[in-house]
């Protein structure tokens, strides 16, 4: 198995506790589910979490190359996410919360919203970085293949981001509802989101080479 249950679950929870806090994705599959329907918004969410795919190869591809370069090299890579990870978590901790979904300005066609999905979440830089930053976190050389575990990360990662996403425009006009009758909601997300970044980069900086 690439992975340990321990391994996957640990991975899984905290995923999903990412995926879940606010962020450019889930707001605009929030606004669009809102504004044209949950049938656009559960097609936007999905081109949305597909597009992690792409994060995914990027991730294994440059950390092989990093691995067959230099073992010491990967090492840098992972101090330089867990550093990475802690600021995001001290960002989100500071955050003001402030959670509006806004509707997207998006055309009201199935595959344009999908294909508009799939790439706004493909070409986003943040995204590539916080996947090679996250990734490397979770994988453990007594597992085997380090890229091998990757690949499988970055899989659960998606289909995670795939029910989340499409739950999430499905169930639209209620999540929006609740979000504006709940302007603090925003800032609770984000301190849980915040926590999971601050310990994973913690737990890096502190663990034993």
């Amino acid at each position: 198995m690439p992975l340990s249950v321990d391994q996957f679950w640990a991975f899984l929870l905290t995923a999903v506790a990412v995926t879940a806090s606010p962020g450019p994705d889930n707001l605009m599959v929030l606004g669009v589910g809102m504004s044209k329907g949950r049938r656009y918004g559960m097609i936007f969410g999905l081109g949305c979490a597909l597009g992690c795919i792409s994060h995914t190869v990027l991730a294994v591809l440059g950390v092989s190359a990093l691995i067959m370069a230099s073992p010491t090299a990967f090492t840098i890579l992972k101090i330089a996410g867990g550093l990475y990870l802690l600021w995001l978590g001290i960002q989100a901790l500071r955050s003001s919360g402030q959670v509006r979904a806004v509707a997207a300005d998006v055309q009201p066609s199935m595959q344009g919203l999908f294909i508009k999905g799939l790439v706004a979440n493909a070409i986003n830089p943040k995204v590539i970085m916080f996947f090679l930053a996250f990734l490397p976190q979770f994988v453990q050389s007594q597992q085997g293949s380090v890229s091998l575990q990757m690949a499988v990360l970055g899989i659960i990662f998606t289909m995670q981001s795939v029910v989340l996403f499409v739950a999430l425009g499905f169930f639209a006009g209620s999540v929006g509802q609740w979000l504006n009758r709940r302007p603090r909601a925003g800032v609770w997300l984000d301190r849980l989101a915040g926590g999971v970044f601050v310990a994973l980069g913690l737990r890096l900086l502190i663990a034993k080479p």
